[in-house]
This record gives C-alpha cells, structure tokens and sequence, in this order.
C-alpha cells in the first residue's frame, strides 16, 4: 500500500478523516504529509504541522483519539524513536550537563512567551479546577492545596525543587510566612523570581537538585520537575530529598505520570523538554522503598487537559505578540507559534485520552503518628 492509504486507514481508526468535515479531521496542504509521518513517526507529524503542511480546528481533539486509539504503537518503528528509546535505556539521559538542556530549549525562553500563556505568577504546571473558574484562581488553588497538605506554618524553612519562576515560593511566603527557597536548572527563572519576590523570605539559586546542601528543611515540594529526572535518577532523587528533609516534615510531590513506562515521544524531545520522561505510579513507589511512607496520592489528570486547553486560548490571545517578539530575536515567529499551540493542543489530547495524568503524592519519612488526615 501506499503511503496515503495507510496513514488513511490507520486515521480511520482514530474516527479522523483527511479533509474531512468535523473538527478533529485535518486539512492536508502537502501530499508529501503521508511519507514524512510513515518515516518519522511524531517527530515527522510535529514538524509537518510547523512548516504548515496541515490544519486541524480542533488539534486537541484530534490528540485525544489518536492516542487514545494508540495509533503510534501501530506505525512503522521509526529511526528516530528506535534511537530514543535504546539512548533511555543505554545511557543517564538526565545528568548534571544533560540536565541543563531543557533550560536551553524551554525554560530559558523569552519570560514574555510564558507571560503570554500562563497565569499572572507564571506556574508552569497542571491548575486545580475543583472551585476555580480561571487561570489564576485554578493555579492558587493548586498553590495552596500544596501548603494545606504539608500542613505549613509560619516561620517553616521550605524548599521547592525545580522551582521555576516562584510561584510556589512567593505564594507560601505572601500567605502563610513561610521562609522558601528554591533551586533550578535555569538561570532566566532566578532572574526573574529574585526580581518579582525581592523583599521576601525567596531564595532561588542556579543549582542542581543533586548539589543541594542546606538542610534540613521543614518541608519539600516539587512541582512538575520530576518529569525531567529520568528512571535511571529516581532513586538518587528521593535520597536527596530523604537527606533535605526533616524526621517529622512532609515531601509533597506533584508530577506528570504515565499508565506505561517509557512514554517518550520524539517531538517533544526535540522541540520541548529533552531528556524528558514520565514515570509511572509503579517506578516512584520502587523508588521511595526505605525513604519515605507514602502517605497519600491523589490523581487529578482531567484538570491538567482543562489548564493547557486554559494556556493555549490565553496564547492565542497574545499570539501576534509573541510571533513579533521571536521574529526580532531572528527567528521564524509563525513557525515557533505553531510550535507552541502544537505543544499545548497535543499534550491536552494525551491527558483527555487518560492515557497520561498529573497527580500528586504526600511522603513522610517515617509515616505521621495516628495517620495522615488526606486534604482535597
């Protein structure tokens, strides 16, 4: 067969037609489309979609079939995914160096592209939609869901591994006092939060989670950092925090987790978060084994898929912008755009299919006398 009629077929699966009339088909402007996707898997369909070789009006919902339709498992094995998968299990794709590359790609990017599409603090994982009826009433919630469920006080020391541009930081210092600091790979994220929380108990530094030595700490939080920690690093990560943390203090870990392992996707390995990988429920409680008791886990996958779907139509509001502000740095500013609603419509397909969802998990050194009283 040729290539048309198998990416047609396999499409069909998905309920996606090729120039077809509901929201989720796509609308093919290159035939050359069918070759690039049979040849390089995702990889080949991210980058189709950037250089303009097809539409699609409601990209998200053409995620959360294909997905969910587990169309990738049914493609030709592609050079580039076969590479990443034996690089992930051959190699420490998250070393000290390794580490730093996504701050490079991602993180260290103009703060006006994040301003463009997150919340007023700039927090840059999954919102709590339980009450909230925006952006920045659902990332406040999920900011202080975090604080009850450490049970912080004023006055504790906390520290926020991967923490980003402060939200958590300034948001525990501002409402309950708390004494915060951080650390993170990317030095445009302590520029900026050194800047928006000067005059506040917040202290982000450049540093790497492994070289952190101030204990002990009250508590620890991360949020949203564990992606980039990688299986071969669970282990050494958890006994970092172990050694951080106090005997009588809480560990609160908020991260992205996958129903199988290995989730890895060629796109946004390239485009978005190298040396990424979701873990599974299964890998984190290997790790913890002999650090910590978990003490609670609460999965509330469905609200990362509202929170993208939230950033991307606050993006597309600001989206001249931002396409003007990359085209000044020399850059093609129509191409990154497409690059960025790419990023957020695929990953809010992948938490609506279920077949991905963001959690979080309460760790206590020793277990909490009479049991821990669960906080929704």
């Amino acid at each position: 067969m040729n290539p048309q009629s198998v990416v047609r077929d396999l499409l069909s699966l998905a309920d996606v037609e090729v120039n077809g009339p509901k929201a989720w088909d796509i609308k093919i402007h290159s035939e050359a489309l069918y070759g690039r996707v049979l040849a390089k898997g995702s990889l080949g369909l991210g980058e189709a979609y950037m250089d303009g070789w097809f539409d699609c009006e409601r990209l998200d919902e053409f995620f959360a079939r294909v997905v969910g339709a587990r169309l990738s498992a049914r493609l030709p094995l592609s050079v580039n995914f076969a590479l990443l998968v034996a690089m992930s299990k051959l190699q420490n794709r998250q070393t000290r160096q390794r580490a730093r590359e996504v701050a490079k790609v991602h993180y260290d990017l103009p703060v006006e592209v994040f301003e463009a599409t997150f919340d007023r603090r700039l927090t840059g994982s999954c919102g709590y939609w339980k009450e909230a009826r925006n952006l920045d009433e659902c990332q406040n919630a999920k900011l202080d869901l975090i604080c009850r469920k450490i049970g912080l006080r004023a006055g504790q020391r906390v520290l926020d591994i991967g923490c980003g541009w402060g939200a958590f930081m300034g948001f525990a210092a501002e409402r309950y006092g708390a004494q915060c600091s951080g650390v993170t790979i990317s030095k445009e994220q302590v520029e900026y939060g050194r800047r928006r929380y000067a005059g506040l108990s917040v202290d982000p530094r450049l540093e790497d989670y492994r070289d952190c030595a101030d204990g002990p700490f009250d508590h620890i939080v991360s949020m949203g950092m564990f992606e980039h920690v990688g299986p071969k690093n669970y282990r050494a990560y958890f006994e970092t925090a172990r050694r951080l943390l106090h005997e009588e203090g809480l560990f609160l870990l908020h991260t992205i987790w996958a129903n199988e392992p290995s989730a890895l996707d060629p796109w946004i390995n390239k485009y978005i978060f190298p040396n990424g990988a979701l873990p599974t429920v299964g890998q984190v409680g290997t790790a913890v084994h002999g650090l910590f008791v978990v003490e609670d886990v609460h999965n509330f996958g469905p609200d990362y898929d509202k929170t993208l779907m939230a950033w991307n139509e606050k993006f597309q509001e600001n989206r001249a912008a931002v396409s003007n502000l990359m085209s000044r740095r020399g850059e093609d500013g129509e191409r990154f755009c497409r690059m960025w609603e790419y990023y957020l419509l695929c990953c809010a397909g992948g938490f609506r299919s279920r077949e991905i969802s963001v959690g979080q998990f309460v760790l206590s050194p020793r277990g909490v006398p009479n049991g821990y009283r669960t906080v929704r």
